[in-house]
């Protein structure tokens, strides 16, 4: 594949063992079918950062769905390649690239976790369709954002027509409101978190739900998100998957009840 200059600018690269773990959980569940999907998927940990360790775990996560899977680590930092080839393995490499995503062949996933969160609002307009230009048939770009230690995350996910969800996971046992995460949505939606936008509408919808569900603490925090997931569904809200995911903390919602306005 001919070699072009990396797209993209470096990043702090902080991250952290475990603190992807909530996207991963979902790509090997509700998304585990687009890697059944194809011979060899190829999977891209698109800027790991400083250390390769999300790289490495993606790796090992996702072979449980497919051991045949494919993950190539893409980092714009020379550095930062060069202190990870000593992880190579079979299915697992790392080459420098920024959002052209340097690999041969189509990609089944693109993984770019709190790489756009460090760009401008505009940049996302552009580098989203790089992204998705480089997907395989039924290939998902996820753009994520999560804390330091992976307790509080969200991502939207896109295929190559355009984004179809966005997913919220947090960490039930110590949760005080649901919106804790609108200060790590993605940067496509974190400046939108205001009156009169969809997302807020929907977090501000999910506050409440959690609010009413407060008897059921009781029972755990589980039962308690459950009951509020349960009531956003019931309201009309469009959401994906249900109580399986909902116990994890885990709720999807449809990418045009959130989207930001015109």
């Amino acid at each position: 594949m001919r070699k072009v200059k990396p797209v993209g600018l470096v990043t702090r690269g902080t991250t952290a063992p475990n603190r992807l773990r909530r996207c991963d959980r979902w790509l090997t569940g509700p998304q585990a079918w687009r890697l059944r999907t194809v011979d060899r998927p190829l999977v891209v940990d698109l800027g790991y950062g400083r250390h390769p360790v999300t790289a490495v775990e993606l790796h090992h996560r996702l072979r449980t769905v497919r051991r045949d899977t494919e993950v190539v680590g893409v980092e714009i930092e020379p550095a930062r390649v060069a202190d990870a080839l000593h992880l190579q393995r079979p299915g697992l490499s790392f080459v420098r690239g920024g959002f052209e995503i340097p690999v041969s062949g189509r990609v089944q996933v693109v993984r770019a976790f709190n790489v756009l969160r460090q760009y401008d609002e505009a940049h996302v307009a552009q580098a989203w369709p790089r992204m998705q230009a480089r997907l395989a048939p039924d290939g998902l770009v996820v753009d994520g954002t999560c804390d330091e230690i992976g307790r509080v995350a969200s991502w939207v996910a896109l295929d190559a027509g355009g984004p179809l969800s966005l997913t919220v996971s947090l960490r039930l046992a110590d949760l005080t409101t649901p919106s804790v995460v609108a200060e790590r949505l993605p940067k496509a939606l974190i400046h939108r978190n205001v009156p009169g936008e969809r997302v807020h509408a929907f977090l501000a919808a999910l506050d409440e739900a959690w609010e009413r569900a407060s008897p059921l603490s009781a029972y755990g925090s589980r039962q308690r998100f459950i009951s509020a997931a349960r009531a956003l569904h019931d309201a009309g809200w469009p959401l994906h998957d249900g109580p399986a995911r909902w116990r994890m903390g885990e709720i999807t919602v449809d990418w045009d009840a959130v989207r930001p306005g015109s």
